[in-house]
């Protein structure tokens, strides 16, 4: 008869991988998680600030047609808010999701001026994060139907603001 005896050892063989992750395994995810947090971020701010803007644009266009329907009617423009059936404007009464609001129009004095006409801007609501836009800080439609936008810097950037003019 043969006698088989067995070797112990203080560490015994490996022969299946444990579960878990190694440590390497673990900093590559890390690793690509950062990089596509640092596209994705900016991209996604860039896409809110972008749908901001739009609704601040939509905003003054329907503003501009409203005052148009008034002219037809009284043969003037106005200020006046209620009389274009919104609340009130400047920044007390931001317009759609909160972001900008409309300043009070500007509507020259008929009894001062021989043709009648109004401006609208848009600004932003300050504190809300569309303030730290730098491309598209105002929106401005004239009665004229000129469309104009200035960046942060006060520079006429209306071709990129406003980009189906």
């Amino acid at each position: 008869m043969t006698h088989q005896h067995r070797i112990s050892t203080p560490f015994p063989a490996r022969t299946l991988r444990t579960a878990g992750f190694t440590l390497i395994e673990l900093m590559i995810v890390v690793v690509i998680v950062a990089i596509l947090l640092i596209v994705a971020v900016p991209t996604y701010i860039s896409q809110m600030r972008e749908s901001r803007r739009t609704e601040a644009r939509n905003y003054l266009v329907e503003l501009a047609s409203r005052e148009e329907r008034y002219y037809a009617t009284q043969n003037a423009y106005t200020s006046t808010a209620s009389n274009l059936g919104y609340a009130g404007f400047g920044s007390g009464n931001p317009v759609g999701s909160g972001y900008y609001y409309i300043s009070t129009p500007s509507v020259p004095d008929p009894n001062n001026t021989s043709q009648p006409s109004y401006s609208l801007t848009a600004l932003p609501v300050t504190g809300k994060g569309q303030d730290k836009d730098t491309y598209c800080a105002s929106f401005t439609v004239e009665s004229n139907g000129k469309r104009t936008a200035l960046n942060s810097s006060g520079v006429d950037d209306s071709s990129y603001c406003w980009p189906s003019q």
